[in-house]
């Protein structure tokens, strides 16, 4: 084994049981749902591998394996990417944010409680990167048009739904958001 280190990461050589032949892990510095984190990874690991194999993060779901769906979608530093496209080596020194990121002590956060208000959900297998893709959305422009709501769905698919349940959740969640800031300024 030989091992080195770079500015900010470690790199490991591991022989693999193919004589001859080696992979690489590296040490990736990040933080997954506001936690910080160090793991060494295969540097062909998959975002979606590491969520749901190392860390047991399931939330994420493992749809078509091609990015065509969506359901993989998470937030790196505040932006949705899909997780089945993604190396895990690649986020290395950012902010990775899961479904489970959403709630806090136990509590749905207001999107959540939207989805599951007004019916976002049917099945349920596209709801996590439904709900990612929307966070994005919502923190950016925290009063979307139907418009601006399906042009950042376009590229989340439910196979369930026409959509309409679920453009309505985002819509009561932006308005939960409205009257919660409301609050807060008060």
């Amino acid at each position: 084994m030989v091992c080195w280190q770079g500015v900010h990461e470690f790199v490991i050589i591991i022989p693999t049981s193919i004589e001859g032949e080696h992979f690489m892990k590296t040490v990736v510095p990040m933080r997954i749902n506001g936690q910080a984190r160090e793991d060494a990874m295969a540097d062909n690991l998959l975002l979606i591998d590491y969520l749901r194999e190392q860390l047991q993060l399931t939330g994420t779901k493992q749809g078509c394996d091609g990015g065509e769906c969506g359901a993989c979608t998470v937030l790196v530093d505040g932006v949705p990417r899909l997780a089945c496209l993604t190396l895990a080596v690649s986020v290395s020194g950012c902010a990775v944010e899961t479904v489970e990121s959403l709630s806090t002590a136990g509590r749905l956060s207001a999107l959540q409680q939207a989805f599951n208000e007004k019916l976002g959900t049917q099945c349920g297998y596209c709801t996590p990167g439904m709900l990612m893709t929307s966070e994005a959305l919502l923190r950016s422009n925290p009063a979307p048009s139907v418009e601006q709501i399906r042009a950042a769905l376009a590229g989340n698919l439910c196979r369930c739904t026409g959509y309409v349940k679920i453009i309505e959740s985002v819509q009561a969640a932006s308005g939960y958001r409205a009257v919660s800031r409301k609050g807060a300024a008060a």
